[in-house]
């Protein structure tokens, strides 16, 4: 490998890092979990929660649009936007993702939090997640997937980022996905109690800016005009070959891929593989901090096969949905692609029919 391209992989790799120890740490302090979000909701009819995720993700569109309009990154390479909508596999796959991360007590990122601050059933999870989200990648479950929810699909005529079906280009393109932004953040802070802890808005827009580093870190300082191996633009710091963000479905399992195949001179901590130890480092430096780590097993038989059916069913979910409540709720949502709608939609249903499963066990 080229000595330059190298240098552009570790620096993305630290970028990543960093980054996503300090989302790792805001997150672990704000608590910030897309699942109790739904489930505050659905439970309490609280939405301080979701208004936090929601401020999030304004954030982050405003600032993908601020790199789109300005040339920066070009977030029409991202898988995120693509022309081809597989829209059954962001259905199923999200249903899947849903229903599994309540069953095992939070997505993909809480689980990395919880690994950090001490939680060994969390730390099952996570390593059935990442061989399932590995044999859905790779594997059989991969070729399931390919010849099965992946071939139902539509072609758009444009990418499928919201202002490029709407025929918008440039400055038009960016005002309507900043004021889209500005109306989300808008709405998280109309809640009261959302403005009432700091941590809340924090958490939120501190979020919101790991997402938009996270873009500029694969997308610029990992990127090279002309490699030169190929002569083209290459993404060299991911596992995609495209410029992405935070994600936290697949990491795990090219992170198991790596750890595998160390010998293999291929094989880089890509910019997926640092945002996990990153998360957890991040974590577990706040939870040390504020004296909140503690050791945390399973409670029951039971509590274990939740957590075992809720891995493999994210592991599953995230990678043929393309990603996560992070993957698509944040960073798929922030380029405003059709898919992470849907995605999002689907991981919402999931999670609701999930909790309603858990009330009916208890009953």
């Amino acid at each position: 490998m080229p000595a330059e391209i190298v240098s552009l992989q570790h620096a993305a790799a630290w970028w990543a890092f960093v980054l996503s120890f300090v989302f790792g740490a805001v997150t672990q302090r704000s608590n910030y979990c897309t699942m109790g979000a739904i489930s505050d909701i659905a439970n309490f009819g609280d939405w301080t929660r979701a208004r936090m995720a929601l401020a999030s993700v304004g954030v982050a569109i405003i600032g993908v649009a601020l790199l789109k309009f300005t040339g920066t990154v070009d977030i029409g390479k991202s898988f995120y936007v693509t022309p081809k909508f597989i829209w059954l596999s962001h259905i199923v796959g999200g249903l899947a993702f849903g229903f599994g991360m309540t069953l095992a007590s939070g997505c993909g990122s809480k689980t990395l939090i919880r690994v950090g601050t001490g939680s060994l059933r969390a730390l099952v999870t996570l390593l059935v997640m990442a061989v399932v989200a590995w044999l859905t990648l790779r594997g059989i479950l991969g070729v399931l997937r390919v010849a099965t929810v992946d071939q139902v699909f539509v072609t758009l005529p444009a990418t499928q980022d919201l202002p490029s079906l709407l025929g918008l280009t440039g400055q038009s393109a960016a005002i309507v996905a900043s004021l889209i932004g500005v109306a989300l953040l808008v709405f998280a802070f109309i809640g009261k109690e959302f403005r009432a802890d700091k941590w809340n808005w924090l958490g939120g827009i501190i979020v919101g800016f790991t997402v938009i580093a996270g873009w500029y870190a694969t997308g610029r300082v990992g990127f090279i005009a002309e490699h030169p191996e190929s002569l083209e633009a290459a993404w060299v710091a991911t596992n995609s070959g495209r410029p992405e963000s935070l994600t936290f479905t697949a990491p795990p399992a090219y992170l198991l891929e790596l750890l595998g195949f160390w010998s293999d001179k291929s094989k880089f901590v890509t910019f997926g593989v640092a945002s996990v130890l990153g998360v957890i480092a991040g974590a577990a430096a706040m939870a040390l901090a504020t004296k909140t780590f503690r050791w945390e097993g399973f409670a029951s038989t039971e509590d274990l096969s939740n957590h075992l059916v809720g891995a493999a069913l994210m592991g599953f979910g995230g990678v043929t949905a393309l990603g996560c409540t992070v993957g698509q709720g944040l960073s798929g949502m922030s380029t405003l692609a059709l898919g992470s709608f849907v995605t999002v939609a689907a991981i919402i249903v999931g999670c609701r029919l999930a909790l309603k499963y858990q009330m009916w066990r208890l009953e």
